[in-house]
């Protein structure tokens, strides 16, 4: 399924038969399946063939959970040889050598610091389950209940990941500002707009009538996803490494979605030179099967037997699969790759936002890729600059779907069109990539009436 094959006639569209009944049986809560219409039934790599025979390049990897994109080899043929063993898949948190195996790599990748003294926990199989573990872990370990946390975080869908999430409307967290170049919260940006947000964290905790207790611990991405595609810069992060340390506070690193090399580095927290107290880990590190874990230091393994657990946290399929994912990233220097056509495909992309106004930022790190479409001819005067364009920005990805492009939005107001390729993404693929997103936004933009269709709604 090369990029330049010819997608083939489309089929007889029983494929619409199956995304009505999905409409009609499935939750009001399902989510890509409303702007993303297809019904895949082959892929390999970047490629996604769905049941009406039309061919998609797929930038969204399973929410960046593809590293090595679908159905790699060596990710089948781990998964094979485990199933052709005779092994037991189900084994709840008993050791086995398949779980040996992945620890092992999984330690191996690790920042040196971190792996010479950690543990770590098996949760269940979503991300969101790490992080619920990790709160818990530090507020046991510190006997402390209070949370440090960001604006424009998300970590999760549980409760008390939602509540360090930036969507939160119960606040039970203490929420800093996460600093940004191009919406900076202090106006400025920059290496001073850091230096702002770290200021502002370091006097709310030491200021005794600030209202914040001290804290069980401080969680962060090193780049918000959901909240825009918004890499932390590196000087600030080794500003809340020092600010946490000499207080005390743990300082949890989810690396649900930037692990694995997805920004150019295998954990994303290496481009700062940090060591994190806890990494939360998920998505790609179960080689496109669910699994989730916490690595933290030794020191805070203080709950009792059963404190954390879950039916499904010795998943063995995801674990074969996730050891040979990890190998064969650390072994190809894919992350190295990711860091070098990231940093190409961003390069072009600003050169296209130099033509069209309504690109208000481009913005990433390595293959983890944001384009905030902005409305520039906006009336509001109150901003530094223009407010993003969630209408433009669904348009630019219906056009995208249209052909063959499968993107995803995100930021706060849904105004960022996301791209997360997997890390196997060959020079010829990113460039396809790049000519349909030119060519969608360009056709939404020229064709205002593309705005006010919505397509249909799975």
């Amino acid at each position: 399924m090369a990029v330049t094959e010819p997608a083939p006639p489309a089929q007889p569209v029983a494929h619409e038969g199956i995304l009505r009944r999905q409409s009609l049986r499935e939750s009001a809560a399902r989510t890509y399946a409303r702007s993303l219409p297809i019904v895949p039934v082959r892929a390999r790599g970047l490629t996604i063939e769905g049941a009406d025979g039309r061919r998609y390049l797929d930038c969204l990897s399973g929410a960046g959970t593809l590293a090595l994109g679908h159905n790699h080899p060596v990710v089948l043929e781990a998964i094979k040889k485990v199933l052709a063993s005779g092994a037991p898949l189900h084994v709840l948190d008993l050791a086995t050598p398949v779980k040996d195996a992945f620890t092992t790599e999984l330690f191996a990748t690790l920042p040196r610091q971190l792996a010479d003294d950690a543990r770590i926990q098996f949760c269940g199989p979503a991300g969101t389950d790490a992080v619920e573990a990790a709160l818990k872990l530090v507020r046991t370990a510190t006997g402390r209940t209070g949370l440090l946390a960001f604006t424009g975080a998300y970590h999760g869908m549980t409760a008390g990941a939602l509540d360090a999430s930036g969507g939160a409307t119960d606040v039970r967290v203490t929420r800093l500002p996460f600093p940004q170049n191009y919406r900076c919260p202090f106006g400025v940006g920059g290496e001073r707009g850091a230096e702002l947000a770290a200021r502002w964290t370091e006097n709310l905790l030491d200021d005794p009538k600030g209202g914040v207790p001290a804290p069980a611990g401080m969680i962060l991405e090193p780049v918000q996803g959901e909240g825009g595609v918004i890499p932390a810069p590196d000087g600030w992060l080794r500003r809340m490494r020092e600010i946490t340390a000499s207080r005390s506070v743990p300082l949890i690193a989810d690396e649900v979605q930037t692990g694995v090399g997805r920004t150019g580095a295998f954990w994303a927290v290496e481009h700062s030179g940090i060591v994190p107290d806890v990494m939360v880990l998920s998505k790609a590190i179960g080689g496109s099967l669910p699994l989730a874990v916490i690595v933290y230091r030794a020191d805070l393994d203080v709950w009792q037997p059963g404190a954390h657990a879950g039916t499904f946290r010795g998943n063995q399929l995801a674990m074969a699969a996730g050891a040979a994912t990890l190998s064969f990233v650390r072994e190809n220097r894919l992350a190295e790759r990711a860091a070098t056509l990231g940093a190409r495909m961003l390069g072009q992309l600003q050169g296209l936002a130099a033509a069209h106004r309504c690109i208000g930022d481009v913005r990433g790190r390595g293959l983890m890729i944001g384009v905030e479409l902005v409305n520039p001819d906006s009336d509001d005067t109150r901003a530094d600059v223009p407010p993003a364009d969630p209408v433009l920005a669904a348009a630019v990805q219906r056009e995208c779907l249209r052909r063959g492009l499968i993107v995803e939005l995100g930021g706060r107001h849904s105004g960022v069109v996301r791209l997360l390729p997997p890390l196997t993404l060959t020079d010829e693929q990113a460039q396809a990539v790049l000519d349909r997103f030119a060519d969608s936004l360009e056709a939404a933009v020229s064709a205002p009436h593309l705005r006010h269709d919505t397509g249909p709604s799975q």
